[in-house]
């Protein structure tokens, strides 16, 4: 038994994280278990089982690059809340002549917001103005909404910040070499990357489908806001159905009826996606419903039925005041003080934090409610996992079979691993991807005895380029439903975009952090 565990000289504790490893793969792809749940029953597992010691398995709520996620939510928003990225928004849009300008006009803007902010928030904040942008231009909003979500991914790969699995993998790096990276890194090979996707997705565009996002019809500015509606946990609605509890009576299952606001699809606590909606549908707690109508409507029924309202990812609508050029301030100079090294990236990040909360450019409640604990849960398990790789040899046995196999040609080991960190990462978070293929990447570029901050860097961008399923990234499922998009629309322009990336990446990072 001893030497069936030992095959390929890895002990049962090595084993045992591969089995692991599959086994979350294959829960994320099967079922539609909470990804933060999954997490956290494999980091139980590796605690219990002794395969990590208690300060290993629990480094990941340590580690600074989750410290700075979390920290990072509260300084967003900040900047939603005092109109900040509103303003972006209401004045770098324009008015394009054609389709083609529609995306690069749309792609440029929603680039840069994101290599610093969320992307989702910035999907969510760009989600509502599409809808009137593309009916104003005379563009079917399936033209647009698959650009914007691209633009996102590919924007958030320009800086540390802008994308979780830069922060994982970078914070490996300098626990490996001491040696901290600088927030704009990946600046170059971002940028590079991102004007051959967006030459791309223009080129492309052929392939885009000319779908019609749902309750397109209705030509009221104001009808056409979409709205997010929050069903409390504790809320007297849970287990009933529409019809049940009356919000049928406030609520429009039809295109045709515009005379209440009009449902369009529920995401439920699990990140299921439903657009075909129906009065006999039950609700849950937790379930984010979206819908489009007016702003008094919408109050009327949040103030009737006890549930949360969210505009632009916001409570209101906000207004432009002083406190929306304070917020532009601070997060300028978080920014600025990182890259020129006068604080650590943690430091600026909590510095940043801080101060929005002081001049009370959001308040401690909004602070708090910022903060979305299950996604930190997500990056915490994920280092977890990287650590059980390390510790075990596992990255170590890999890194051999791939010297193995490439030949000792360093070029092809790093082909080889970001093509299946992009793979894997049109299956599973890319936060997860980039926790299990760090210390892959590195052990590799080690055993070849060449520049490691290659592989890391070229992997940062390789697990953020997903483009081929909606399941994707959560800003493709954010887009799905309003763009009318079905399944196979992302694969026929995404897999193109796949390896255009790919070749792109592999090709500016070599160049701009040379192998040897």
């Amino acid at each position: 038994m001893t030497l069936l565990l030992s095959f390929l000289g890895l002990d049962w504790h090595a084993w045992f994280t591969v089995l692991l490893m599959i086994s979350i793969f294959t829960v994320l792809l099967k079922t539609d278990l909470p990804t933060e749940i999954v997490f956290f029953a494999g980091m139980a597992l590796l605690l219990i089982t002794g395969t990590l010691s208690p300060e290993r398995a629990l480094s990941g709520f340590s580690s600074s690059s989750v410290v700075i996620v979390g920290i990072l939510f509260i300084v967003i928003a900040g900047l939603v809340h005092t109109g900040v990225l509103q303003w972006i928004v209401d004045h770098l849009l324009g008015t394009p002549k054609g389709c083609k300008s529609a995306i690069v006009r749309l792609m440029l803007p929603v680039a840069g917001i994101s290599a610093f902010l969320s992307n989702t928030t910035v999907v969510a904040l760009f989600g509502n103005v599409v809808k009137l942008w593309s009916k104003k231009l005379g563009i079917s909003p399936g033209k647009l909404f698959i650009p914007l979500s691209y633009a996102a991914g590919m924007g958030g790969i320009c800086t540390l910040i802008g994308t979780p699995p830069n922060l994982i993998i970078s914070s490996f790096y300098t626990k490996q070499t001491s040696t901290e990276l600088s927030i704009f890194t990946t600046l170059i090979p971002g940028l590079f990357c991102l004007f051959i996707g967006i030459v791309s997705t223009v080129i492309l565009s052929r392939l885009l489908p000319n779908r019609r996002s749902r309750g397109e019809e209705s030509s009221d500015r104001e009808n056409n806001m979409i709205y997010e509606l929050t069903v409390p946990s504790h809320s007297h609605l849970v287990g009933q159905s529409f019809a049940e509890s009356g919000l049928d009576e406030y609520l429009s299952f039809d295109d045709r009826d515009e005379s209440r606001p009009r449902i369009m699809s529920i995401v439920r606590f699990d990140r299921a996606v439903n657009t075909n909606i129906t009065r006999e549908e039950f609700l849950m707690g937790g379930d984010h419903i979206a819908i489009s109508g007016s702003v008094s409507s919408v109050l009327d029924i949040c103030r009737r039925f006890g549930l949360h309202h969210s505009i632009y990812g916001s409570d209101v609508c906000p207004k432009y005041s002083y406190k929306t050029l304070i917020s532009t301030l601070i997060m300028l100079g978080m920014i600025l003080l990182s890259t020129f090294n006068v604080m650590s990236l943690l430091n600026s990040c909590f510095l940043a934090a801080l101060l929005m909360i002081v001049f009370r450019c959001c308040s401690i409640k909004q602070a708090k409610q910022s903060i979305s604990w299950e996604t930190l849960m997500v990056f915490a398990g994920s280092v977890c996992l990287g650590c059980a790789i390390e510790d075990t040899g596992l990255s170590e046995i890999i890194a051999n079979s791939l010297l193995s196999v490439c030949g000792g040609r360093p070029l092809f080991a790093l082909i080889a691993i970001c093509l299946t960190g992009t793979f894997i990462t049109e299956f599973i978070s890319n936060t997860a991807a980039g926790a299990i293929f760090a210390p892959i990447a590195y052990t590799t570029a080690i055993q070849m005895g060449v520049n490691p901050l290659t592989f890391c860097v070229a992997l940062m961008i390789s697990v953020s380029s997903s483009f081929a399923t909606p399941i994707g990234s959560p800003t493709h499922l954010m887009v799905y439903g309003p763009g009318g998009y079905r399944f196979n629309d992302f694969m026929r322009i995404g897999i193109p975009m796949n390896f255009i990336i790919l070749a792109a990446n592999i090709f500016i990072t070599t160049l701009v952090f040379p192998l040897n």
